[in-house]
């Protein structure tokens, strides 16, 4: 590629899967990595015939990430820096400041500690829960006085629903601390911890739970949940909304299980939800990058963020906007970050703007209401009869990425471990949203069932 722009591709776990992420990468730029964790290898002949060179992280002694960083784009000449992961977003925008680059920009770590975020929401008058930060035993109990119950504990520089606990009386408050604290260390020995930060094992957010409703949202038999997601770029900062998508009901505590495009909501109500994650995006004054903006669903059209994270939604989000609505996302923040013109949706994508339904959905030992499998399975593709579960017309694959190699045995769920419960991720494309959600609940309730025969 002759006189190509390069890109530095900084990898660590999190995010789409590098055999569907890369080619886009490629398409716009000469793609160098470095990795600061082990790349999968057991994809890589889907992902490394379009990478021109691969770093592996190897700091001098006392060298911080950034410089690292820093110093193999230098070598590289690289024109943009890049990643997937929450835990790399910090690094990687500060060392595009170092080195004049667009990236996300000074204010990215309000994207990532839940604590500053909730801070910079409420002064911005973004609806937001009751909320306190903690980082002790002792001031998780203080928290619990003066917030009313339940209540959410949260690892603030958490991730994929890692290190979380509802807390419904102060008899719970000394299991919580424990099992949350355990739960991000051992996020952290699975390599799913922040990069920039240190000591973040003991920064924890507790907020009131949101009372969730979908009454005015969606029909009572429509299978939704009463949570969703705005899919957005900021480019030289300004926001731009791409679409929307929905979710099935997470399992206990907040475990997800789906993520579903289109959401087929009403005009007036997909564009209440546009306003709000404008002003929630806004507020964190952002320059470039994906962002994924999660939203609460209340009674009578109320709503209340979640989160935002300065990157795209993870497993098959920006494959399911593409198959769904045409876009490339991934291909038009790269085109962004290297200062070419790129042609955003005028408005947010509607179902009326779609082309069929894709979703993300969880390979995990529960059943669609988070009842644990009752016996101990391995993963087998081979033994599930996928037409009996799947409406006409629908394709259902795993994603080699994301998941376990069949012959794995399936990982038993716990509620503290979040994504780390995962067996993997389908990716799932119907000829529309119902039959999504249809399918969706199909293969969680009965896959048990199937690898068991």
């Amino acid at each position: 590629m002759p006189g190509a722009k390069r890109l530095l591709f900084v990898y660590t776990k999190g995010g789409a899967p590098l055999e569907y992420a890369i080619p886009k990468m490629a398409a716009r730029a000469e793609v160098h990595i470095l990795a600061i964790q082990p790349l999968p290898t057991h994809t890589a002949d889907l992902w490394s015939p379009h990478v021109t060179e691969i770093t592996e992280a190897d700091p001098r002694p006392g060298e911080s990430i950034v410089d690292l960083i820093v110093r193999q784009a230098e070598k590289t000449g690289a024109d943009a820096l890049f990643t997937l992961s929450e835990f790399a977003a910090i690094a990687v925008a500060e060392a595009a400041r170092r080195l004049g680059l667009r990236g996300s920009g000074p204010h990215t770590t309000r994207s990532r500690d839940k604590r500053r975020m909730r801070e910079v929401w409420e002064a911005a008058g973004v609806p937001v829960p009751r909320f306190r930060t903690v980082s002790s035993e002792d001031e998780l109990r203080t928290a619990y006085a003066e917030l009313t119950p339940p209540m959410l504990l949260k690892a603030a520089w958490g991730a994929g629903s890692i290190g979380q606990f509802v807390i419904e009386s102060p008899e719970q408050i000394a299991e919580a601390w424990r099992t949350t604290a355990a739960s991000v260390s051992e996020s952290a020995r699975h390599g799913m911890a922040e990069l920039r930060i240190d000591g973040t094992e003991r920064d924890f957010l507790v907020e009131e739970i949101i009372p969730g409703s979908t009454r005015t949202w969606w029909p009572e038999d429509s299978g939704y949940g009463d949570y969703l997601s705005v899919e957005g770029i900021v480019a030289d900062g300004t926001y731009h909304p791409l679409c929307i998508t929905a979710r099935i009901p997470t399992i206990a505590p907040f475990t997800e299980l789906s993520n579903l495009c289109p959401a087929p909501l009403p005009e007036e109500l997909q564009r209440r939800v546009e306003e709000v994650a404008r002003a929630a995006v806004d507020a964190l004054e952002l320059e470039s990058c994906g962002t994924h903006t999660e939203i609460k669903l209340m009674d009578d059209g109320g709503l209340s963020v979640i989160e935002s994270a300065a990157r795209f939604g993870g497993v098959m989000v920006t494959a399911e906007i593409e198959h769904v609505y045409g876009y490339d996302p991934i291909g038009m923040l790269i085109d962004s970050l290297l200062g070419r013109e790129v042609e955003f949706p005028e408005r947010m994508l509607t179902p009326a703007d779609a082309r069929g339904a894709a979703g993300s959905l969880s390979l995990i030992a529960t059943d669609s209401a988070g009842t644990p499998w009752g016996r101990e399975l391995v993963w087998d593709p081979e033994r599930v009869d996928w037409p009996a579960l799947l409406s006409p017309g629908s394709r259902i694959e795993a994603v080699r990425g994301l998941t376990v190699a069949p012959g794995t045995p399936m990982p038993r769920y716990d509620v503290a471990a979040g994504v780390l419960g995962y067996g993997g991720i389908f990716f799932l494309r119907t000829a529309d949203a119902a039959a999504l959600v249809r399918d969706s609940y199909s293969v969680l309730d009965n896959l048990e069932s199937e690898l068991g025969s």
